[in-house]
């Protein structure tokens, strides 16, 4: 195979892979819906194939290439008019907080387990779900948030024994209705005070919380199942 056909080849098909996503708009640059994933990931199996065999014609690699981008163009251009489309295509957007309050059932919907979630805030420089007021799943993937305005400056009652203190993250206590004993232990506290704090707060049993933290300050964060 000669060297300075493949460098050629090579060189040929980044420029025209440029010029392509260049085509396609800015919008593949700051976000990937699906359909966009869909469409990169074919041009660029497409350029490996034409650059792997010298012996191919690069009009065999060129033509699916310049097909694809103008699949895209025209879907774009389509979906700019029609919204149902745009769903269609780019997804919508899911509520996963609303009004400070874990949505149980979207999270599932989209196997979104609390983890991700966790994660997503505090890329977002957020560590207590507490101060959330609404979180929405982009159809890119991203989280935006919503901070609440005010934040409680109250500190929990630990039935006058003085207020919790810890540094570091809000610890989660209960995750899907099991209790974290490891993070009980960092703060000193047994499973039975934890009941009587979600007693407090009208829990009854702890299948019944989908998520419960707890601050630096001691402030309990708590999330039933619905």
């Amino acid at each position: 195979m000669d060297i300075l056909t493949i460098f050629l080849r090579t060189v040929l098909i980044y420029f025209v892979v440029f010029l392509m996503l260049r085509i396609m708009g800015k919008r593949e640059i700051g976000k990937l819906s699906l359909f966009d994933l869909v469409i990169s990931i074919m041009i660029a199996e497409i350029a490996v194939f034409v650059l792997e065999d010298s012996r191919k014609p690069l009009m065999d690699g060129l033509v699916p290439m310049a097909t694809l981008v103008l699949i895209q163009v025209v879907i774009a251009f389509i979906t700019l008019k029609s919204r149902s489309l745009r769903v269609l295509f780019d997804g919508k957007p899911s509520v996963l907080i609303s009004n400070g309050a874990i949505n149980r059932e979207e999270m599932k919907k989209h196997r979104y387990n609390l983890d991700d979630l966790m994660l997503q805030l505090r890329q977002n420089k957020i560590m207590n779900v507490a101060d959330v007021e609404f979180a929405v799943l982009e159809p890119s993937g991203k989280l935006s948030v919503v901070e609440k305005e005010l934040k409680e400056a109250a500190v929990a009652d630990d039935g006058g024994k003085g207020t919790i203190r810890f540094e570091g993250l809000p610890l989660p206590l209960i995750m899907d209705g099991k209790v974290q004993d490891e993070n009980l232990e960092k703060i000193g506290k047994t499973r039975f005070w934890l009941k009587n704090q979600l007693q407090a707060k009208g829990a009854k049993d702890f299948k019944e919380v989908f998520y419960c933290s707890i601050d630096h300050r001691g402030r309990l964060f708590l999330d039933r199942k619905r």
